[in-house]
């Protein structure tokens, strides 16, 4: 009853009820619109992200890798010990490829290494080159959640936009009105004999 009496109200200009049912379609689309479309392109990211973690494990193999010393170009101890620890140095290390070849290259292991003949874990791709880990089914997932959630972040972000650009037009056009109808009323109010 409230809302039909303030539909019915009098004083209730056009602008007010247009501007109460812009809120009510953004206030649906903000809490309906904006979390299917979040759902719908983390369903869509996680099915493409698992398709590419499947893919890269089966491209990516894993090997160890043995230290065999510093880094061509770079003097052993360069760096003072206080950072020396924090830092991952390259080092100059040999690994298996795939098909049992050595091969010789320089890698940043992902710890630091204690020296020469300690070992890491590398991988590489089909010609022994070494490439970054494959992505995980569940590392996958977790991109998917987020980009699900920017999604939906991003769809009420624009159904909040759009609700403020439409009601900033409706408050110009209500304003301009008002201002039309202060010129018509009263330009001479106030002044003695201007028969008002």
């Amino acid at each position: 009853m409230g809302l039909r009496r303030w539909r019915h109200n009098p004083l209730c200009r056009p602008t007010d009820l247009a501007e109460a049912w812009v809120a009510l379609v953004a206030l649906l689309l903000i809490c309906f619109a904006a979390p299917a479309t979040g759902w719908v392109c983390g369903a869509l990211t996680d099915a493409s992200l698992q398709r590419t973690a499947r893919l890269q494990q089966a491209e990516r193999h894993a090997a160890t890798a043995t230290v065999l010393g510093t880094a061509p170009g770079r003097p052993a101890g360069d760096a003072e010990p206080a950072t020396r620890h924090r830092m991952r140095e390259p080092v100059l290390a040999r690994w298996a490829a795939p098909d049992g070849t050595p091969r010789t290259g320089t890698l940043t292991p992902v710890r630091n290494t204690t020296g020469p003949g300690a070992s890491f874990r590398v991988w590489t791709d089909d010609r022994g080159r070494p490439v970054n880990p494959p992505m995980t089914a569940d590392s996958a997932r977790e991109h998917a959640v987020l980009a699900g959630i920017g999604a939906a972040v991003g769809a009420a972000g624009v159904a909040e936009g759009a609700r403020r650009l439409v009601v900033r037009q409706l408050v110009r056009r209500r304003y301009a009105r008002l201002d039309r109808a202060w010129a018509q009323a009263g330009p001479d109010w106030g002044r003695t004999g201007a028969d008002s």
